[in-house]
């Protein structure tokens, strides 16, 4: 059985931006209502039981993770238990004295929500007018902290040109690296997907390329969240690279349940248990979900991705993204399986497909796309 490696802590389901993609739909808490927020005692026993258990690091996000009415609390326990912590936020919250409570904790990793090289851009996916300067302003302050902030920007049709824009700005704030992410087509992110803004499946393939040559004229460590099946196997190794870890994680939710990631918060049957009267390593190890993803994984993938060579490193890409469109646990991912019904799946990544070259990077212009379909790495 696979080691507990890391809890994915979604500390509250609130959140001080309405962001036209968020995939569990976190509730917009303006007029300060307090939508769900785990209790801090509850957060303190689950985390002791995990550092108990080996666990590697927790994830702090949410919705907003900072606007838990006692984050404060919530960083002094794991600094109290001496466990690394990685933080998701949309930075707006990152004041100087938010800063020197994050100073007092092993931090792992930050990484700020950045969608846009303007103000009109990254104000429109985050629904909220006013928080490019201070989303900046909370990066810059970080890094006069000595912290280095990652700059994570979901990628839409509308923001897929500002793509070396926001490397530069990410340059000229102190961030030393961005990850470009693949928007998902659940929660808020389906009407964003049926309104036409999500960009089209070969623009989001051809965009690897731009990315890695991208990477070659900055400082900033660049990474892009592509399906492994569609880059090249140099591209594939080290962080960023769309490589599920779901056999290594477990979601702490608001109100303290267990279970499959922050998808749980809308689909109560990928939920395990309760921190509040379930051990967690009786959950890790018990749970029938969880027994039968070890089973299972990456025999059990139906369509492409049971057909896909990448299939043991990709996971499925996001086994509770899947779950969310289909309610199947083995369905293919969205991506791949559009990209194949577009004839764009690349042949050499498909099982049977011995002698073709994995040794080019995916190409697909017209000179070089195959007559059968699909396209040559």
């Amino acid at each position: 059985m696979s080691k507990l490696n890391a809890l994915y802590c979604f500390v509250t389901r609130g959140c001080n931006l309405r962001c036209r993609h968020c995939y569990i739909g976190a509730r917009y808490d303006a007029a300060a209502k307090r939508p769900p927020a785990i209790d801090v005692s509850l957060f303190r026993d689950v985390v002791r039981q995990a550092k108990r258990l080996g666990v590697s690091y927790v994830k702090l996000s949410g919705g907003e993770p900072l606007v838990h009415p006692r984050i404060g609390e919530i960083l002094e326990i794991t600094g109290r238990e001496q466990i690394d912590v990685a933080l998701s936020t949309n930075g707006v919250l990152c004041t100087p004295s938010l800063v020197k409570e994050l100073s007092r904790v092993r931090l792992r990793g930050i990484s700020v929500s950045l969608d846009g090289a303007d103000a009109e851009t990254h104000e429109w996916v985050r629904g909220q007018k006013g928080c490019f300067e201070k989303t900046l302003q909370g990066i810059r302050t970080l890094a006069d902290a000595g912290f280095s902030p990652n700059i994570a920007m979901v990628v839409l049709r509308r923001n897929i040109g500002q793509i070396e824009a926001v490397v530069r700005l990410a340059e000229s704030v102190g961030a030393s690296s961005v990850t470009f992410n693949i928007a998902q087509p659940t929660g808020r992110g389906a009407a964003l997907r049926d309104d036409g803004e999500f960009p089209a499946i070969r623009d989001l393939i051809e965009l690897d390329g731009r990315v890695r040559g991208l990477s070659r004229a900055t400082p900033l460590a660049l990474a892009y969240t592509l399906p492994p099946a569609f880059k090249p196997l140099g591209g594939i190794v080290g962080k960023g690279h769309g490589i599920c870890g779901i056999l290594g994680i477990l979601g702490v939710l608001s109100d303290g349940s267990l279970g499959l990631c922050g998808a749980a918060e809308e689909m109560p049957e990928l939920i395990f248990g309760h921190a509040g009267r379930d051990d967690l390593d009786a959950v890790w190890r018990q749970a029938p979900l969880l027994k039968e993803l070890r089973a299972g994984l990456p025999d059990r993938f139906k369509g492409i991705c049971g057909e896909c060579l990448m299939k043991n490193i990709c996971q499925g890409r996001c086994i509770a993204q899947n779950y969310y469109r289909c309610r199947d646990l083995w369905a293919p991912h969205w991506f791949c399986e559009e990209a194949e019904t577009q004839g764009l799946f690349p042949v050499s990544r498909r099982q049977g497909s011995c002698g073709r070259s994995n040794r080019e990077i995916p190409r697909v212009g017209p000179a070089e796309r195959p007559a059968t379909g699909g396209i040559r790495l």
